[in-house]
């Protein structure tokens, strides 16, 4: 739930009275944090007596910066997804016949998508980020799908793997200026009194000309989806959104476009994937147990030392984990003003993936011969017991980050 008004702080005031509690460590991402940021000062300006401490936790890696190397989760989700990834491509590789579109979880970076491209070197993994940043369309993406399957298909290969963050629709330039606009329009105050068959003609008849012509584009299904529920924080679901469905439809019509131009000579035959809570509570990593008790330590730390509005912190987490430093930062100093349903409001601003940043630098340099060729990794299941280059590694995000 947003936490963002008065009566809901005071709501809460009488919970942590009624059960005598002194402090609340909140444990989430972005969004849970920015509530937290949010109650902290809050309650210290009336002086409650409640203390407010965050932890960094989501599976999608997008709560990270100058102060946090990482968030609680990613690391053991990319280890189950990078499992689960290579399975695929190991019999992908035996059975010779199918195109695997594994979309993985990510609605707003793609840091998933990409630590599993770089544990398991897939033939191709989009990355949001890069699509929005070359302001690709649709069609753009499909065809560079369709290409690297025709290429295949020459040296004969009929089959492949392609990684897709849940996200990707909302980085097409295009499809993200309608989505902002459909966001505006859905927070009318009119809006809230229709209902949801009325929600999609009320949506395009206060759409641009442009963004209704985009809107027009979509299939049936999608278009539909972007124009109606949001979640809690005025998202769209784009879980919800089979997006390695439509892909793989949209490849195969190119395909056919392209066999009878004579430039593909091959089979496509696709499998979906979609992989998202099965991630989520898999048995944590030896380094996510650690990384857990330790900033369960700071933020005990934290309120012992009478802190409130910090974020429990550890950092140099490329070290073994007797050498990582603990501590805590001010929420404040990682807040900016965003636009969330209509209204500009005090977040804390999601990290996506950097273009410039050593991870995927890593991936850019290896990915057109991943594409042609079949390279691929099967990490297997996580380990625990062993030596602690196979049992205690971080992910390789942090180790290119951190260069170890």
């Amino acid at each position: 739930t947003k936490l963002e008004k008065v009566e809901q702080f005071e709501k809460g005031l009488e919970i942590i009275r009624e059960l005598n509690i002194k402090a609340i460590v909140i444990i989430g991402g972005d969004d849970s944090n920015t509530n937290a940021c949010v109650l902290a000062e809050y309650y210290a300006a009336k002086n409650y007596g409640v203390q407010v401490i965050g932890c960094p936790k989501t599976i999608d890696g997008d709560l990270k910066n100058a102060q946090i190397e990482t968030s609680f989760g990613f690391d053991t989700a990319c280890k189950t997804y990078s499992e689960l990834i290579g399975n695929i491509e190991r019999d992908c590789n035996s059975a010779r016949k199918y195109w695997h579109f594994i979309k993985v979880m990510g609605r707003s970076a793609s840091h998933i998508a990409l630590e599993c491209a770089l544990q398991t070197q897939p033939n191709i993994c989009l990355v949001s980020e890069e699509v929005e940043a070359k302001g690709q369309s649709l069609d753009d993406i499909v065809d560079y799908i369709a290409q690297a399957v025709a290429m295949r298909a020459a040296d004969g290969n009929n089959f492949g793997t392609v990684i897709i963050p849940e996200g990707v629709i909302e980085f097409i330039p295009a499809i993200k200026k309608l989505i902002s606009q459909l966001n505006d329009v859905l927070a009318m105050p009119e809006a809230k009194d229709i209902s949801r068959d009325e929600q999609v003609d009320f949506a395009k008849s206060h759409l641009t000309d442009e963004n209704l012509a985009v809107f027009n584009s979509l299939p049936v299904g999608v278009a539909r989806q972007l124009a109606l529920d949001r979640d809690p924080h005025g998202n769209v679901q784009v879980s919800l959104i089979e997006t390695e469905k439509l892909l793989s439809t949209m490849v195969s019509q190119q395909l056919e476009k392209m066999k009878k131009e004579g430039k593909f000579v091959g089979k496509f035959a696709t499998q979906h994937h979609f992989f998202g809570y099965e991630g989520r509570c898999a048995a944590p990593s030896n380094f996510d147990a650690d990384y857990c008790y330790a900033l369960g330590n700071s933020a005990a730390q934290l309120i012992a030392a009478g802190k409130t509005g910090y974020m429990a912190i550890v950092q140099n987490t490329t070290a073994p984990a007797d050498e990582w430093k603990a501590g805590g930062v001010p929420i404040t100093m990682m807040m900016n003003m965003e636009r969330r349903a209509g209204e500009m409001k005090p977040v804390i601003r999601k990290a996506l993936v950097e273009l410039d940043g050593a991870p995927f630098k890593e991936f850019a340099k290896n990915r057109d011969r991943w594409a042609r060729e079949t390279a691929y990794v099967y990490p297997g299941p996580i380990q625990y017991w062993g030596p602690t280059e196979v049992c205690d590694q971080p992910t390789k995000t942090l180790q290119l980050e951190q260069k170890k």
